[in-house]
């Protein structure tokens, strides 16, 4: 079956060869969830997806749709190749213009053209004053906040809107009350100077320092109408200059800023409305069905070994759709609340909001199977490719499970069609009909070398795997095989009887799409999972007890072939201490394939439970939405907030893992570096000067928003200081300053490289802007006799092409600045020509001088852009480069302190005393990421004479970072899952105590040089610890307590999942660590003689 357009590439994926490819998994049945009936009819897993199944006999081996598209093409006459390609560009041209984007895009050119009427036409240009050549901003205001949203972000677009009406109106009058009363007094200067630093300084510092602190989309338009009305009020219309209280003016540009707005919203509600209640039943729908793709990939992948499945551009791309249908789902569950709200629909929203958060969980679920297929590659790629250690230095290598001279490599094992069992030995190999003498024959049976019934018959851990995945491939795909069934037909499926209002506004007319059997055959399907994993894991557990006590050199007979392999894998050296450490080795890759096994199988167990948890709520939510409960408890956020605590309970954090009466948790062996941890983090023990509390008292002031806000004001004050100089206003006013400053407080950003990016972009929208509306005047005008008509039509256009690029291309800074420019000009000109009464003499009055109006607001464009990137520079420059690599140090040095003391220590020790420490942060630490990932963008927009900024490097690190952060969720999931150890638990905690720390401090070690090599811009590489080896002693003391530790009658295999995740998650940060080290070596792998100057 060709490949899903609408759920993914249009390529199928390729099938190569896994390490186990030529095995057959035995027949086993599986449930039919929408019946409960028990079925043993052959089935695949490619059968399950709508992506892999493209390789059935229907699809031809040569693919020869392209030659016949070419030899179309080379037999049509001219005319008609121009008329195939106008009528493929027309349809393409369609597709778009009826898409989500196409449409948006003609909405704001609507919104837009109805805004300039306020300039056109003459009955709606009074109804705002007398005044007319400010009437374009109307037009301006449509174009800072245009309807391409939903409803629910309208609604929350709108408030934010009023919001900063409300501040540009209490700035406005009391900026006038100020001067006024002041000049009263004859103290008109010492008026001025309040407004400057009160006002105008404080006011438009307070506007960018929210801008920065919440940095979501909304408030920067909003704080965009904040400053556009405050600075037009204060400094363009003179009435705070004279020392005059007019309200009049006032009221005028804050109506226009009102009808703007109303513009806005009524376009986004009647013209073809869009709701976030429609788009995130949608995002859950996708969401639910590539849950269940990637479901099957990592599953497939694991069975057959096949590292290549979570690696090709498939699976990537599967990836990256889902992360983007999880982000748009976010987006969208935020917008939805404000519509369900509003309507009442509280109780439908609380449901929603925790079937996204089942969501987010069975996708961390799907990260426990990936670390263990991940972890299952990594050993086996080991077992495999062992380099010599015996004094060869030819680099060869060897596999490392050897039973004699000629390597024994893993008998493979792939999925395919039951039925076709008895055919595999006549199917050729992937690599051609037949094997060479010099190549192993893998398509032995597996009976020829592993009996999966007896578990003395397997002689390594590579045979564990095999025999593991043997026995419960099968029942993983029939697992697996149900929970896709169920999970294509959730969650929602549309109703029949849809209204016309829903089909035009796209509201949900949908009802859930629970079947009652559902749940009853997932239960099944799991108790049969279960059974069959519980048979699996004994057989792997007898046979790791055999091989452990058999690499012991008192055994024989069984002992006396497994020490044989042990000499195969590890070459013999004389010394009794070397034969120990190979034997812990050995006793370490064999708990390392229980642990793989086991979280794998433990990961599947969990997805499989939490979709009931998932059924669960979606038959809440179906019982809600056939009989809905309306309330309105936002209203009264205060009792909510309440109710909502009484709700969910305390908090994660507040949960105690230990129990304090217990003997044996007392800290009487641990070690000291636990202990000064613990102590280091008491900020209870710590005594301060009160020089260094005074320093603590002003810390706000070093805090790198409030700084940005201090001098975005203080350029705002100086560039606005000359309006209120009775020298130098009248110059002020005609190069239009005013617009300047907007120019300014639009431009300013945190950084040296944010501000550099936008003032650029903002530089040539002005540019394009200034000529488009010079070339529309000269059109549509004849001697300033200008056609409102045609003008309105060509801003239309105008507007087409602008809102293509904010919404289509994403670049809004350069679009947004087209059309400001354009309406300074265009627009302005047509006020002038229609009624001056505003002495614009320079300017042409009624004939306006195009070129001299275009030129004035031009200049005052670049000024303002070219100011904010002087002050962004000169004072208190806060360079992204290094903001970057100071973030950076500090992630991995908090990263450190959480492994500084074990994560699992908190369970027998007792919470941290600092969050410092608590892996429970993790999520904080995500947040932080994503704000570096803000830093590298903006990083790329700051020149150095030393260099181009290091992109691609700096992304290959922050991914890494971005990977070990996602180990680090999958621990603190596993632990959120545990918050009460069981009796099993603190035995092998206790037991393996010892080398947990000792792993633990490794890895914080490791994080803390990663911070000071990135620090010091020096390669640490040659002394880096390995975390491997460490990693392997805990393996073999989880190995040695299942034989010997005190309480391990008392311990289940679930007791061991807390360590399967940890050694997994160890496993993963062990390889990231070093590849991030190597990243650094390459950044500075050349020594910089001027950070060694002894100066």
């Amino acid at each position: 079956m060709a490949a899903d357009d609408s759920n993914g590439p249009s390529t199928a994926r390729p099938q190569n060869p896994g390490r186990f490819w030529n095995r057959r998994l035995r027949r086993a049945s599986f449930i039919l969830p929408s019946t409960g009936e028990r079925s043993k009819r052959s089935f695949t897993l490619r059968d399950a997806s709508h992506r892999l199944d493209t390789d059935d006999e229907h699809t031809p081996l040569l693919d020869d749709s392209d030659d016949h598209i070419t030899r179309t093409i080379n037999d049509s006459t001219p005319w008609q190749r121009h008329y195939g390609a106008v009528k493929q560009h027309t349809a393409t041209a369609w597709q778009f213009t009826t898409s989500k984007t196409g449409l948006g895009i003609l909405k704001c050119s609507l919104a837009y053209l109805i805004g300039s009427l306020a300039t056109f036409v003459p009955a709606i240009s009074r109804l705002i004053g007398d005044r007319q050549d400010s009437k374009h901003m109307v037009a301006t205001v449509t174009v800072w906040f245009h309807p391409a949203r939903s409803l629910g972000s309208m609604h929350e677009a709108t408030v934010l809107a009023f919001v900063a009406l409300c501040y540009s109106g209490v700035i406005s009058f009391s900026s006038m009350a100020i001067s006024m009363g002041f000049g009263n007094q004859h103290l008109l200067e010492v008026g001025h100077a309040i407004v400057l630093v009160v006002f105008i300084g404080g006011g438009l510092g307070l506007v960018a320092w929210t801008k920065q602190y919440f940095g979501h989309p909304l408030v920067n338009v909003a704080c965009s109408l904040a400053s556009l009305g405050c600075i037009t009020i204060l400094i363009k219309e003179g009435a705070v200059q004279a020392g005059a209280f007019s309200h009049e003016r006032v009221l005028q540009v804050l109506l226009m800023v009102v009808m703007g707005v109303l513009i806005v919203t009524a376009v986004n509600i009647v013209v073809l409305p869009t709701t976030a209640r429609g788009s995130l039943v949608k995002d859950m729908e996708k969401n639910t069905d590539l849950l269940a793709e990637v479901l099957v990939s990592i599953t497939r992948a694991f069975l057959s070994g096949r590292r290549s499945d979570l690696e090709d551009d498939y699976y990537k791309s599967l990836n990256d759709d889902y992360q983007a249908s999880a982000g748009s789902m976010s987006k969208n569950l935020g917008e939805a609340k404000r519509e369900l709200c509003l309507l009442g629909r509280e109780r439908q929203f609380d449901l929603e909001a925790k079937l996204v958060d089942c969501l987010a969980g069975l996708a961390q679920d799907l990260g426990g199977l990936r670390s263990a297929a991940f972890a299952q590659f990594s050993f086996m790629d080991e077992a495999f490719a062992e380099p010599i250690s015996n004094g060869s230095t030819n680099g060869t290598k060897v596999p490392r499970d050897t039973k004699t001279a000629v390597p024994n490599v893993l008998n493979p094992i792939t999925e395919a069609p039951e039925d076709d069992v008895e055919d595999n030995c006549d199917t050729d190999t992937p690599n051609g009909p037949g094997l060479t003498g010099s190549t192993p024959d893998r398509r032995a049976s597996i009976a020829s070398t592993v009996d999966l019934d007896n578990p003395t018959s397997m002689d390594s851990p590579s045979d564990m795997f095999l025999a593991f995945i043997a026995q419960l491939g099968p029942p993983t795909k029939s697992l697996v095989y149900t929970i896709k069934q169920i999970l294509d037909e959730l969650p929602f499926h549309e109703k029949p009887d849809r209204g016309m209002w829903s089909k035009y506004a796209g509201v949900p007319h949908v009802e859930v799409a629970v079947n009652e059997n559902f749940r009853s055959s997932l239960q099944s399907a799991i108790a049969m999972y279960r059974q069959a994993r519980g048979d699996a894991l004994k057989k792997l557990y007898a046979s790791r007890a055999i091989m452990a006590a058999g690499i012991s050199p008192g055994s024989d007979g069984k002992g006396a072939k497994l020490r044989s392999v042990v000499q195969a894998m590890y070459p013999a050296k004389s010394s009794t201490g070397e034969g120990q450490t190979k034997a812990e080795a050995v006793r370490a890759d064999i708990e390392e394939v229980s642990a793989c096994c086991g979280h794998f199988s433990f990961s599947l167990l969990d997805f499989a439970e939490d979709v009931l948890t998932y059924l669960d709520l979606l038959h809440d939510l179906k019982s809600e939405m056939q009989s809905p409960h309306r309330s309105w408890r936002w209203l009264i956020p205060w009792k909510s907030s309440d109710e909502h605590q009484m709700t969910h309970g305390q908090p994660l954090a507040n949960k105690h893992f230990y129990q304090h009466g217990d003997e044996h948790d007392l800290p009487r062996d641990i070690p000291d570096h636990v202990r000064s941890a613990d102590a280091f983090a008491d900020p209870a023990k710590v005594t301060r000067s009160w020089s260094y509390r005074l320093y603590r008292a002003f810390h706000l002031f070093r805090r790198d928003d409030v700084r940005f806000a201090i001098k975005v004001g203080i350029g705002a004050l100086l560039y606005a200081l000359p309006a209120f100089l009775l020298e130098t206003r009248p110059f002020f006013v005609q190069w239009r300053g005013e617009w300047g400053l907007v120019s300014y407080m639009a431009v300013c950003s945190m950084t040296v490289g944010a501000s550099n990016t936008t003032s650029i972009k903002r530089l040539i929208g002005t540019c394009i802007g200034a000529l488009l509306s010079v070339v529309a005047w000269v059109i549509s005008s004849d001697h300033g006799d200008a056609n409102p008509w045609l003008l309105g039509f060509l801003g239309w256009l105008m507007a087409l092409g602008c809102f293509y690029l904010i919404i289509g291309r994403n670049e809004g800074p350069m679009g947004r600045f087209i059309l400001l420019t354009y309406n300074l000009g265009a627009l302005y000109s047509y006020s002038l020509s229609i009624r001056d009464d505003d002495n614009d003499d320079d300017e042409g009055g009624i004939d306006p001088a195009i070129w001299s109006i275009v030129l004035h607001r031009l200049v005052a464009v670049i000024v303002g852009c070219i100011w904010a990137i002087a002050i962004t520079r000169f004072i208190w420059p806060i360079s992204a480069r290094r903001k970057l690599k100071h973030g950076l140090c500090v992630l991995w040095l908090r990263m450190s302190l959480v492994w500084k003391r074990d994560p699992l220590a908190m369970f027998l020790l007792g919470e941290p005393r600092s969050s410092y420490m608590d892996i429970r942060e993790e999520s904080t630490l995500q947040l932080f990421l994503s704000n570096l990932e803000g830093l590298r963008k903006a990083a790329g927009g700051e020149w150095e004479l030393r260099g181009p900024f290091p992109d691609k490097t700096i992304g290959k690190i922050l991914e890494r970072t971005g990977r070990m952060l996602d180990a680090f969720h999958a621990m603190n999931v596993v632990i959120s899952k545990n918050l009460q150890y069981t009796t099993g638990e603190a035995a092998v905690l206790r037991y393996t105590r010892p080398e947990r720390f000792a792993l633990a401090a490794r890895i914080s070690h490791l994080f803390s040089v990663l911070a000071s090599s990135m620090k010091l811009e020096y390669p640490l590489n040659d002394v880096l610890p390995s975390i491997d080896h460490t990693r392997d002693r805990l393996l073999a003391k989880i190995s040695e307590f299942r034989q010997a530790g005190d309480g391990r009658e008392n311990a289940t295999e679930q007791d061991y999942e807390l360590l399967y995740a940890y050694v997994l998650v160890t496993g993963q940060l062990a390889q990231d660590i070093q590849f991030v080290s190597g990243q650094i070596e390459d950044l500075y792998g050349t020594l910089n003689e001027d950070n060694f100057k002894l100066e």
